[in-house]
């Protein structure tokens, strides 16, 4: 773990007694072991000398006016920075019932006056000891710690690469989707942290719920893996018979999903992308695909997903169609609020509309 017993000139000691003359031969004492000392007449004074420069070890007096040990002893311990460093009472108070009100206040360690210096020495050595050793394990237990979280991470971004990778694998069939999948995860992320400030989304739309929405939406169209290539490929409008075929791609995803949900059925990434994999076609009228499924019903994902979905697709160039301007994709959005789209998420997107149409020019198909 590397050097857990420092040289006693690195150890700071401060000593708290209202006794100059007791306070005089402690001091003198430990100093001509080598160890840094602090001596200081009052509780008061010591809590503030604590706080401006936490010591590695505390020798405490108990019986002090204004504030006695026991106090000093509990304020010490009431604060995150101060609490671990070791307090040893050394007190004329020699009853059982005073040792052990001292160990509640936090002390590790109890001397009667008048003491044997070799005793003290000792005690201080021990306790000084067990203080490095405990810095040196949490510091090392921090490194494992940062390790472990390294390592997760790492993890998890391989996870999130190759489910973006099998995505678009998917995408791939159709050459004309371009950067697609990389728009709609800003687009929804925008969406989301928007949604996220008012109060009616606060506590659903948490920042885990954010960076899900980004990483699963690139799973709304996976589903066309199963979609024959005659018909995803078809250069012109399809016929009533070949769009309910295409309808099919909802389903197939989500069934594809259910897979992986069945071995993890809690985990909130799967339980999204299911989401958006089949509901991403619901209206909010209760006119789309492919359970008609209207409103609140749809899951908020998913309704986010349709906003993010649609504008991408209006600014696209397609074979049966010419690519729209910003502006008008923006106002065909907003004629959809309140039938196709959810209007309060189409009123976050007029939010951000620049932010949409900045997104969009910097990365082109």
């Amino acid at each position: 773990m590397g050097e857990t017993e420092p040289s006693r000139k690195d150890r700071d000691i401060l000593i708290v007694d209202d006794t100059p003359a007791n306070l005089r031969v402690l001091a003198g004492m430990l100093k001509q072991q080598g160890y840094r000392v602090r001596p200081v007449l009052s509780g008061r004074v010591a809590l503030q000398a604590a706080e401006q420069e936490p010591p590695d070890l505390i020798l405490l007096d108990i019986m002090m006016p204004e504030m006695d040990g026991y106090e000093v002893c509990r304020r010490l311990k009431g604060q995150e920075s101060l609490r671990a460093i070791p307090v040893i009472f050394i007190s004329a108070l020699n009853e059982t019932t005073d040792k052990v009100k001292a160990f509640g206040a936090g002390a590790v360690d109890f001397v009667t006056k008048p003491f044997d210096f070799a005793e003290v020495q000792a005690r201080v050595d021990t306790h000084l000891k067990l203080r490095a050793l405990q810095v040196e394990l949490e510091k090392h237990s921090q490194h494992l710690e940062e390790l472990v979280q390294a390592q997760v991470k790492e993890i998890s971004d391989l996870q999130m690469a190759t489910i973006f990778a099998l995505a678009k694998l998917a995408e791939s069939r159709d050459d004309q989707t371009g950067k697609h999948l990389e728009r709609v995860q800003v687009f929804c992320r925008l969406l989301a942290a928007r949604l996220q400030e008012e109060p009616r989304h606060t506590t659903s739309l948490s920042l885990t719920y954010i960076e899900n929405i980004f990483h699963a939406s690139p799973l709304h169209d996976i589903g066309k893996v199963g979609i024959p290539d005659h018909i995803l490929l078809k250069p012109g409008r399809l016929t009533p018979e070949e769009f309910e075929v295409m309808k099919a791609h909802t389903t197939l995803g989500a069934q594809t999903l259910e897979a992986v949900r069945r071995k993890y059925p809690k985990n909130a990434f799967v339980n999204m992308g299911i989401a958006i994999a089949r509901s991403h076609h619901e209206t909010w009228d209760g006119s789309g695909y492919p359970d008609g499924l209207a409103g609140q019903d749809i899951p908020l994902s998913a309704r986010i997903m349709a906003v993010a979905d649609v504008y991408d697709a209006l600014r696209s160039k397609r074979s049966y169609k010419p690519a729209l301007s910003h502006a008008e994709s923006c106002e065909i959005i907003r004629k959809g609020a309140g039938t196709h789209l959810d209007p309060g998420i189409v009123e976050a997107f007029q939010k951000q509309e620049a932010q949409f149409g900045e997104v969009r020019d910097r990365m082109p198909d």
